[in-house]
């Protein structure tokens, strides 16, 4: 096992690149996690663990022969992880490939949903939930951001999660015979209590907008959560988990 020591080495750099990068994460298909529960997460679900970036000493964990693996001083892997105070490992998974999709029961959708904390909550809830897919359209945090990947809590390894462009979402959702329903903010919106969502689609906007006019008008009906008038809105994180544990009731 390699010790390194320089910020200029190329795996260093290659791993802040990452963190960072987008486009780099995608030409490489590879993303970044951290800490000991995650990398276990990792194996037990069959993710392809790349590399491994061990703090201060390696650890003896079965499973991991045929990736490369360093060891680095704290001060080193501190500069590595976008992770502040994390006590390792930093590794890298491969993307794994979308495949088709297969036959959905229910889905929840998010649009415009910035923040990497809340998809990655939502992505958690969803496979606590047992919902069948989590779809993602318009400008959603990236997928494989290190602070979206963290918020999954593992998730991110057994979670279905498609990428779907807003003009082919109506036509998705339809061969799959599932009706979609926005939640809105309107005269119009039904009281989600009173709807059968079982085999239903449900798309949450961001907390600043909602969900875009170009959306609304996919759907087939829209929805209310009840809650105190005096209450402007929710966290889309939350609003959406109040949805699939109603999906899943």
């Amino acid at each position: 096992m390699e010790t390194l020591t320089s910020r200029k080495n190329a795996y260093i750099r290659h791993l802040r690149a990452l963190a960072d990068d987008g486009d780099y994460r995608r030409s490489q298909g590879q993303y970044l996690c951290d800490g000991m529960k995650t990398l276990r997460e990792a194996q037990r679900f069959g993710a392809m663990v790349v590399s491994v970036l061990w703090r201060d000493e390696p650890r003896e964990i079965e499973g991991l022969d045929g990736c490369e693996q360093y060891l680095a001083p704290g001060d080193l892997f501190d500069y590595a992880s976008p992770m502040k105070n994390s006590p390792g490992p930093l590794f890298a998974v491969a993307i794994r490939g979308c495949g088709k999709p297969g036959k959905l029961s229910n889905a929840i959708v998010l649009e415009n949903v910035q923040d990497p904390g809340n998809v990655g909550t939502v992505i958690r809830t969803a496979n606590a939930f047992q919902i069948d897919a989590v779809i993602l359209t318009g400008a959603c945090a990236d997928l494989y951001q290190p602070k979206t990947v963290r918020a999954t809590m593992g998730a991110i390894f057994r979670q279905k999660v498609l990428r779907i462009e807003r003009e082919n979402l109506g036509d998705f959702l339809r061969d799959q015979g599932l009706p979609l329903y926005g939640a809105a903010l309107s005269d119009k919106a039904q009281d989600l209590r009173g709807l059968s969502l079982r085999h239903a689609a449900v798309a949450i906007g961001s907390e600043g907008h909602g969900l875009s006019n170009e959306l609304l008008r996919l759907c087939d009906g829209e929805l209310i959560i009840p809650m105190n008038p005096d209450s402007e809105s929710l966290n889309a994180a939350v609003a959406a988990s109040i949805v699939m544990w109603e999906i899943a009731r």
